[in-house]
C-alpha cells in the first residue's frame, strides 16, 4: 500500500466510530484573490441596485397600474407555462430516463438546446414554426383560423420553450435517482405502466418534480429574448414584467429600478426554496 492509500485509508470513518470532521484550513492567497474578486463581481451590480432603489417613492411606482397589468400577466403566463412543461415535460423526462431507443443522445441534446441557445434565436425559431408564413402556423392559420404570434398564448408557448428544459432536466435526473424495481415490482402485481408511473413513480419522484416546475417558473417569469420576438411588448397583452421594465430603463429609469427588484425579490425566494435541493452539499 502505498503512502497515499494509507492517508486515504487512514482518513476513512471506522465502522461504528465518530465521523471526522473535514479539515478547514486557511485558502492559499492565490485562490483567494480570484475568489473575492468574483464573489464582488457578482454581488455589486445587486448592491448597487438596492442602493439605487427609489425607497421613498417605491410605493407609488410599484402601485401604478401599468405595473400591476404587467405583473399580473407575468404570473398568469409563468405559471401557465409551467403547466404546460408539467404536462408535456414529465413524460419526456420519463421517455429519457427509462426507455432505451435509438438516437436518445441526441434527443437528449435537442431537449436541453434551449438552454444554451440565445433567446432571441428562440423566439425567431417559434415564428418560423407557429407564425402565420411559419411551417405549422400557415396550417393552424388556415384550417382553425389560429394565430399564436402576438398575442397572449404566444407569451405562454415562448415561455414554456425557454423554460421545460429546466424541468425536465430536474425531472429525469430524479428519475434516474429513483429505484426501478419498485416499477417493476407495481407491473408483477398486475398494474399497466401507466398505472405504476402514478401510483409508484410519481410520488417518489414528486420532490424532483416541484424543484424542476419552481425553477421553470422563474426562468418564464424572466424571460424577454424569445417572448419580445415572438410575442411583442403590447401593454395588457404581451407586455411582461422584464419587457416593461426595458421600455421604463428607457423613459423612467427608477421605475425599472422598481420592478427590477420585484424580479430580484422573486428569484430570492425561488433560491430560498431550493435552497436545500441544490445549494447543499452532500
Amino acid at each position: 500500500m502505498t503512502p497515499l492509500d494509507k492517508a486515504v485509508a487512514a482518513d476513512r470513518p471506522r465502522p461504528g466510530g465518530p465521523r471526522r470532521r473535514r479539515a478547514r484550513g486557511t485558502a492559499p492567497l492565490p485562490l483567494l484573490l480570484p475568489a473575492l474578486i468574483g464573489l464582488v463581481f457578482l454581488v455589486l451590480p445587486l448592491l448597487a441596485l438596492l442602493l439605487r432603489a427609489p425607497w421613498r417613492s417605491m410605493p407609488d411606482l410599484l402601485t401604478s397600474s401599468e405595473v400591476w397589468q404587467a405583473l399580473r400577466l407575468s404570473l398568469v403566463c409563468a405559471t401557465a407555462a409551467t403547466a404546460v412543461s408539467l404536462v408535456i415535460g414529465v413524460p419526456l423526462a420519463w421517455l429519457l430516463a427509462r426507455v432505451e431507443f435509438p438516437g436518445r443522445g441526441l434527443v437528449r441534446a435537442l431537449v436541453t438546446l434551449p438552454l444554451v441557445l440565445p433567446p432571441v434565436v428562440g423566439g425567431v425559431a417559434l415564428l418560423m414554426a407557429l407564425g402565420r408564413n411559419g411551417v405549422v402556423g400557415r396550417w393552424l392559420d388556415s384550417w382553425f383560423g389560429i394565430t399564436l404570434p402576438f398575442t397572449t398564448t404566444g407569451v405562454v408557448l415562448a415561455e414554456a420553450f425557454v423554460a421545460m428544459p429546466f424541468l425536465v432536466i430536474s425531472v429525469e435526473g430524479t428519475l434516474r435517482a429513483a429505484d426501478p424495481r419498485y416499477e417493476e415490482a407495481a407491473t408483477t402485481l398486475g398494474a399497466s405502466r401507466f398505472t405504476a408511473f402514478r401510483r409508484v413513480t410519481l410520488p417518489l419522484i414528486a420532490p424532483g418534480i416541484a424543484a424542476g416546475a419552481v425553477l421553470a417558473w422563474a426562468r418564464a417569469l424572466g424571460e424577454f429574448g424569445a417572448t419580445i420576438t415572438f410575442a411583442g411588448n403590447f401593454p395588457g397583452r404581451t407586455q411582461t414584467m422584464p419587457l416593461a421594465v426595458y421600455l421604463a430603463l428607457q423613459n423612467d429609469p427608477q421605475a425599472a429600478v422598481a420592478l427590477s427588484l420585484v424580479l430580484l425579490a422573486v428569484s430570492i425566494a425561488v433560491l430560498a426554496g431550493l435552497r436545500d435541493r441544490w445549494m447543499t452539499a452532500s
